[in-house]
């Protein structure tokens, strides 16, 4: 009889303790990724893009370097091909120098679950994703975000980490596009002035849409 209710109680059990086991998993990896993303108040990183549009085909490759500087101000520069996108937390620009086109628009809530806002804003994870544990891979500990908005573009990203430092970020599109980007040569707690997050279009490029 007694092993009869050992049994019993072990199966009874044995979900919750799972249950258990993986909020606490979740907790650590949204913890881990709250303790990097508040490190980057003031930095620069050059970054490696690498983007696949479809299973198997060869990845288009960009570089550059980034800016951020919280609350909510980013410059992603690439540097081949030549494109820029500046962020002063209340207004993004797109610019295309080969297309002589830059695209401007407001930050609207949906963009706080971008990558580029999700690095350079103040909020917790939390507050717009749901956070687990991805494990182990190419030496790097990883979580794994899924946005609670539906209205993004994005439905997961990926989350590498050395320590406490975030190295690599892969995310995949709803049209199922993946990109990895990798981050290096990382500055932090550097004097970042405002002019590096604002954006005059050159003569002769073509605006679209309007600044607020």
């Amino acid at each position: 009889m007694r092993r009869l209710f050992v049994l019993v109680w072990t199966v009874l059990c044995l979900p919750w303790l799972g249950a258990s086991a993986l909020a606490a998993d979740a907790q650590a990896a949204a913890a881990r990724v709250d303790r990097a993303l508040l490190a980057l108040t003031a930095v620069r990183a050059e970054f490696v893009q690498e983007i696949t549009v479809k299973e198997g085909a060869k990845p288009e490759r960009a570089v550059g370097t980034l800016w951020l500087r919280k609350p909510g101000r980013f410059r992603w520069e690439y540097s081949s091909p030549q494109q820029l996108i500046v962020c002063d937390g209340e207004r993004l620009w797109l610019y295309d120098a080969d297309l002589a086109q830059v695209t401007v628009r407001k930050i609207q809530q949906s963009l706080s679950q971008t990558p580029a806002m999700l690095l350079a804003g103040q909020a917790h994870v939390t507050d717009g994703f749901r956070v687990s544990e991805g494990g182990q891979l190419d030496g790097l500990v990883w979580s794994v975000l899924t946005p609670k908005n539906n209205d993004t573009d994005f439905k997961e990203i990926r989350m590498g980490f050395v320590g406490d430092s975030l190295t690599r970020l892969e995310f995949v599109d709803k049209l199922g596009s993946r990109t990895r980007l990798e981050l290096k040569n990382m500055q932090r707690h550097l004097a970042l002035p405002d002019s590096l997050f604002t954006f005059t279009a050159p003569a002769g490029v073509d605006v679209i849409g309007q600044a607020p």
